[in-house]
């Protein structure tokens, strides 16, 4: 009950309330200060309201955690922009970087847009690569390293549905030492495959895969890492840069399989 209610009840504390003065409740409310309940709060809403500057950093972010070409219609559902927008901001930063002579390069292919690296300055990061290949792999890079070694031919995702992280990083680093390669598309999904090469045979002064210890067992089978897969490309965080539609269908899992 509001203080300048009238109450019909004779409790002795109900009645000290509504003998309360006009003068008093117009003091208290003049005392008591507004709460900003939303101080400080992000208006999501605003979160579309991307001016063209910031719609290039926003792209830019983007395209430098993709490691492959994604498309336009991707980049405008992550950017939560029109797709024309988005269309005309790419074609812009693709003269601007050209004009600045920037060392990345925006490019257009077939399966979408991808930041490269400017040709002529190639020499520099080919120097930074080598130099870094001279270094011990870390852990990461070893265990995923053995994942491609005993499942090849392997997609990236089914590498990271193994070890249960992204791989992306790591998979970029064992292709820039020469240990892993591209061997063509997956004929089901069309997604990336990859394999050792002749150096991790030699690194490993092995002579052939068959000389590799009898592990593989040990690894999940094809069908669970396939299951890995499926419920990762359904996780949020990945629809967006994906293009990923989530399945409105439940899951079920039988306890029974091996």
């Amino acid at each position: 009950m509001k203080p300048w209610q009238k109450c019909e009840t004779n409790h002795d504390w109900c009645r000290r309330r509504c003998r309360r003065s006009d003068e008093e409740e117009r003091c208290l409310t003049q005392e008591m200060p507004d709460l900003e309940l939303d101080s400080g709060i992000p208006n999501i809403a605003e979160a579309s309201k991307l001016d063209a500057d910031e719609l290039g950093c926003v792209l830019e972010a983007l395209l430098l955690v993709v490691d492959t070409p994604v498309t336009v219609e991707a980049l405008a559902a992550a950017a939560e922009q029109p797709v024309d927008r988005i269309a005309a901001k790419l074609r812009l930063m693709v003269n601007e970087f050209a004009e600045r002579d920037s060392g990345i390069d925006l490019r257009h292919s077939a399966e979408g847009w991808r930041l490269y690296t400017r040709a002529r300055y190639a020499p520099y990061v080919e120097r930074l690569l080598l130099d870094g290949a001279r270094t011990k792999l870390t852990r990461a890079a070893l265990e995923t390293l053995a994942v491609v070694a005993y499942r090849q031919p392997v997609t990236r995702a089914r590498v990271s549905a193994v070890r249960g992280v992204n791989v992306d990083a790591v998979m970029r680093t064992l292709l820039a030492r020469g240990l892993i390669t591209e061997v063509g598309p997956e004929p089901d999904s069309g997604a990336v495959m990859f394999a050792t090469t002749e150096l991790f045979l030699e690194r490993l002064g092995l002579t052939s895969l068959a000389e590799l210890p009898d592990i593989a067992p040990l690894l999940p089978d094809v069908d669970t890492i396939e299951d890995m897969s499926e419920f990762l490309d359904k996780k949020p965080r990945f629809i967006k840069l994906t293009g990923a539609k989530v399945s409105k269908q439940p899951r079920s899992f039988d306890v029974n399989q091996d």
